[in-house]
C-alpha cells in the first residue's frame, strides 16, 4: 500500500491520460474473462464515459501508482436517480491481476459503500464469474448473499443446426394471419416509443431469483438517452417484433446488438413475449427470424452471446435447442450496506 495514491476520478471529463489508464485496466481483467476476445479500443470506452445518461452517476476511485503512470485498481459504483430501485446501487471493483491480495479492493469498497450510504441507498449489488475466482472469495468474506446465478451461454455458428431456423421460420408462419414481424435497425421510432417503452418492460418477466429488486420502469427521454450512449460507443442495435394485427399491440421482441469492433461477436440481449401471446411460438418465430437476417447481414459473426439465469426455464429452453452452451458462470449478489461497514469496521 505504499507509494499508491486514490482518487475519484471525473469520469465525463476526464483526461486523455485517465481514459487511457482507465481503458488499459478494463481490457487487462477483460483478458481473464474473455482471453479469445478483441481489446476495448480507447474510443469506445471514452465515449461511453462521455456520454453517460443524465439520470446515472457514476462514480469512481481509481488506485494509482507512484507517477500515476499505471492503475492498479478502480472500484466505480452508479447512483440511477428514477422512480424505481432508490434504495440499491451496483458496484464493481477490478484490481489488476499483479496487485491483488494488497487490501486495495478493500479500500475501494469503503469508500463505495460510504458513498451509497450517505445518498441513502440500504443494499449493494455486484457481480462476478468463474473466471476470476478472487471476485466469490471477497464476497464470501463479505457474508455477501447470492441473490442470482446465471451463465454467459454462447452458441457457435458453425454448430448451428440451419435447418431447425428454417423449420422455425416455417412453423412460424401459422402465425402470419395474426402477427406481422417487423425489425427496426438503430433507433427507436418516435411515433411508436410510448408504446416500445411498455415493450420494455417485459424485462420486468425475468426471473430475479433472491434479488431484493423492484420492477423497473424507464421513460421515453430516459431510453433516447441510453440510445445516445449505446451508439457513442459503437453498438448497432437491431429489434425484432411481432404485432397482434387486429389490435396494433406489440406481442414480443427479440434485440440484438452487433459492435464492428468485435464483429465475430454478436450479442443476444432480452426476449419476451407478453404472458396472453405466450403458447403460440412467437419466441422461437422471433429467434429463428434474428438469427437468420443477421447472419446474412453481418456473415462475420462466429459467435452469439446471451446472459440467462438459470431459473430461466422457458428461455433456456429455447437457447439450447438452437445449440447454446455455457461460455462463462455468474452470480449477481447483495449485501446491506450495515453489513459491510461493519466488515469494514467504518463507524456509523
Amino acid at each position: 500500500m505504499n507509494n499508491i495514491s486514490i482518487n475519484e476520478l471525473n469520469v465525463k471529463n476526464a483526461s486523455n491520460h485517465e481514459y487511457t489508464a482507465l481503458n488499459k485496466i478494463l481490457n487487462t481483467v477483460r483478458k481473464e474473462r474473455q482471453p479469445d476476445d478483441p481489446p476495448i479500443p480507447l474510443d469506445e470506452t471514452t465515449n461511453q464515459m462521455k456520454n453517460l445518461p443524465s439520470f446515472v452517476d457514476l462514480r469512481m476511485w481509481c488506485v494509482w501508482n507512484e507517477d500515476r503512470s499505471e492503475m492498479l485498481a478502480q472500484g466505480n459504483f452508479g447512483l440511477i436517480y428514477t422512480e424505481d430501485n432508490r434504495h440499491l446501487s451496483q458496484f464493481d471493483i477490478m484490481v489488476h491481476p499483479a496487485h491483488r491480495l494488497q487490501g486495495l479492493g478493500k479500500t475501494l469498497l469503503s469508500q463505495i459503500a460510504e458513498t451509497a450510504r450517505a445518498d441513502g441507498r440500504r443494499l449493494l449489488l455486484t457481480d462476478n464469474n468463474d473466471r476470476i475466482p478472487a471476485g466469490e472469495a471477497f464476497m464470501n468474506r463479505l457474508g455477501a448473499k447470492r441473490g442470482l446465478e446465471g451463465h454467459v451461454n454462447q452458441l457457435r455458428v458453425d454448430e448451428l443446426d440451419h435447418s431447425l431456423i428454417q423449420k422455425w421460420l416455417v412453423e412460424g408462419q401459422i402465425n402470419e394471419s395474426e402477427f406481422l414481424l417487423g425489425i427496426w435497425e438503430g433507433n427507436y421510432p418516435e411515433e411508436q416509443l410510448e408504446e416500445i417503452v411498455k415493450l420494455m418492460e417485459l424485462t420486468n418477466q425475468q426471473p430475479l431469483g433472491d434479488l431484493e429488486i423492484e420492477e423497473m420502469h424507464i421513460t421515453p427521454q430516459e431510453l433516447r438517452e441510453m440510445e445516445k450512449m449505446d451508439a457513442a460507443r459503437g453498438n448497432h442495435r437491431y429489434t425484432f417484433y411481432a404485432i397482434e394485427k387486429s389490435t396494433g399491440r406489440f406481442a414480443g421482441y427479440t434485440e440484438t446488438v452487433w459492435n464492428a469492433n468485435r464483429p465475430e461477436i454478436l450479442r443476444q440481449d432480452m426476449t419476451g413475449v407478453f404472458p396472453q401471446y405466450r403458447g403460440k411460438g412467437l419466441g422461437r418465430w422471433l429467434k429463428a427470424a434474428m438469427l437468420d437476417r443477421m447472419l446474412k447481414i453481418h456473415p462475420e459473426i462466429k459467435f452469439v452471446r446471451t446472459q440467462n439465469a438459470d431459473s430461466n426455464a422457458a428461455m433456456l429452453r429455447i437457447n439450447n435447442e438452437l445449440g447454446f452452451k455455457p461460455y462463462m458462470s455468474s452470480i449477481l449478489w447483495q449485501m446491506e450496506i450495515n453489513q459491510v461497514m461493519d466488515y469494514l469496521n467504518i463507524n456509523y
